[in-house]
């Protein structure tokens, strides 16, 4: 299989998968569960929700691996099992995705912080290093170290990963708009300073998720090329700003809506799109149609 950043020099566009979370909830996850070790105790739904996506039209898809660090399963008392887990999740994308379609591996932030003196490098090293090696054994070719704020924390899991697998590495970060109107991730970083520090140890693929519907992601897709003209950059929204309905967090875009901008997106310099919270394969399957009526 041919390198994701290899496919985009053929390609205008790739599609990614959208929610994981919203989509196990509805299948019966209980609130304050480990969602990752569903990978060992709920395999067929697991299987499903990467199925569903593969299904929608995704190039790629990623693994229910998110909260899969030490650290974070260190809560549920299985940070014994870290590596377990992720090879399993793994396994479970590559036999929904095929020989055909890229499997990305889930890596979210540990939620310890260096500057507080929470953890050691060593030790952040060590934790996403299993991590990633448990993903590329169950068959993952690339992984997504997603929904980071720090650069510091960010900069460790790209050095476990590049040395450590052949993994392709992408990278995304979560923004908010200030009172300013720019962006700033919640340890004051700029999709400007994102851009240069995170290429420059070592990632592949840039990017943005969650914390924003798909329409603001468009200033932060332009703040990102204009840093870098050239490095591919993935974007995962969210179905709009959750809303309570009746004491029910509420994701209110639907793929249609999702789907119109998602085309803004694209022609901001995104090469990559897919969902966050609340996206579904409904959405993923509109993306698809919208970008390739408007290409």
């Amino acid at each position: 299989m041919r390198r994701i950043i290899e496919e985009l020099r053929d390609k205008k566009v790739m599609f990614s998968d959208g929610a994981w979370g919203t989509m196990m909830q509805e299948m019966g996850l209980e609130p304050g569960a480990c969602p990752d070790e569903w990978s060992l105790s709920h395999k067929d739904e697991v299987y499903s929700i990467a199925k569903a996506y593969i299904d929608a039209g995704s190039d790629m898809v990623e693994t229910n691996s998110f909260g899969a660090s030490s650290f974070k399963l260190q809560h549920f008392g299985l940070e014994d099992r870290a590596y377990e887990i992720n090879k399993a999740a793994a396994e479970l994308s590559r036999s929904a995705a095929g020989e055909d379609k890229h499997v990305i591996g889930s890596m979210g932030p540990t939620g310890k912080l260096l500057l507080m003196g929470d953890v050691t490098e060593e030790e952040l090293y060590e934790s996403f290093k299993e991590q990633a090696m448990g993903l590329e054994a169950g068959g993952a070719d690339a992984c997504c170290i997603e929904t980071f704020s720090a650069v510091d924390e960010a900069v460790i899991a790209i050095q476990a990963v590049k040395e450590n697998t052949n993994l392709e590495i992408i990278t995304t970060f979560t923004f908010e708009e200030t009172v300013n109107g720019d962006y700033r991730t919640m340890m004051g970083v700029s999709p400007e300073q994102m851009v240069e520090e995170i290429v420059a140890a070592g990632a592949d693929i840039v990017g943005t998720n969650c914390g924003n519907g798909m329409g603001k992601m468009v200033a932060i897709v332009k703040a990102i090329r204009s840093a870098n003209a050239d490095i591919p950059i993935l974007v995962h929204g969210n179905a709009g700003m959750p809303k309570n309905v009746e004491g029910n967090v509420v994701f209110p875009e639907s793929p249609e809506e999702m789907a119109n901008v998602v085309v803004s997106v694209v022609e901001a310099g995104a090469n990559i799109v897919g969902g966050c919270c609340g996206t579904t394969p409904k959405h993923i399957a509109a993306m698809v149609a919208s970008c390739s009526i408007n290409n």
